[in-house]
Formats: structure tokens, sequence, C-alpha cells
């Protein structure tokens, strides 16, 4: 499985695959029919006590990681999503479907930084649950 990640505001590109949006709230200035994306994972956002402990600060990154993952570790959801993403059938299924071969999944994220936000740790943290 290919895992992505690309900032929701960013033009649609079918070579995305499987768009997952992994924000607890809509991207302001979007409309949900300008936004192509086949799921729209809540259950896989930090909350919301974690979200604005992190206040999109540099300094805060490393403790946003540290609550994020130990969120994502505790969540039977996100849990039974990488085991998804892991499986053969999953995997062909989105091929079947037109989602690239191999299936890539595409985690979209609407914050300004592209390099410190819950994309970039999902990112990480799903290859390691997938078994």
């Amino acid at each position: 499985m290919d895992i992505r990640i690309k900032r929701v505001y960013e033009p649609y590109d079918p070579a995305d695959g499987y768009r997952v949006l992994v924000d607890r709230v809509w991207p302001r200035g979007l409309t949900k029919d300008k936004v192509h994306y086949n799921l729209w994972a809540k259950f896989l956002a930090p909350s919301t006590a974690v979200r604005k402990a992190f206040g999109h600060k540099p300094e805060n990154w490393e403790s946003f990681q540290k609550a994020y993952i130990a969120e994502l570790d505790a969540n039977p959801e996100a849990l039974e999503f990488a085991r998804k993403l892991g499986s053969a059938e999953f995997a062909k299924q989105l091929q079947a479907e037109g989602f690239g071969t191999p299936a890539r999944v595409t985690l979209l994220f609407g914050a300004k930084n592209q390099t410190m936000n819950q994309a970039v740790v999902l990112a990480s943290w799903l290859p390691r649950h997938m078994s």
C-alpha cells in the first residue's frame, strides 16, 4: 500500500488514489463538492484537546506527536482502519476500483504547515499497524 499526504487545498489528481480526509473539522473555505474525497475519517484525527495543545507551534511538535500517537494506539477504529489498509483484499478492491497499482491512499489535511501536521504522524503510524 502506497500512503501519501497532501494538503486538501491542492488540486485534485486522480493519481492520488483513495483520498482520506483526516481532519476533525471541515477545511475552511471548501465545499464538499469541491473536495474529492472517498472517506472523511474524523476518527483518525487528533482530539480537540491534543490539537489545541499543539496549536501548530513548532515548539509543541514533539509533544503533539507523542500525544497523538498515544491516542491512535488506544483507538480501536484507527487500529481497524490500519489493519484494513494492510489487507490484501482491500488493496485488491482499491486496484479494481482504479485507485492505482499498487493501491495508493492519500491522507488529506488542511493545516498550512506541510511538515508538522497530523497527516505526517498518521502516515508514519499506519504502516506499523497494517498487519
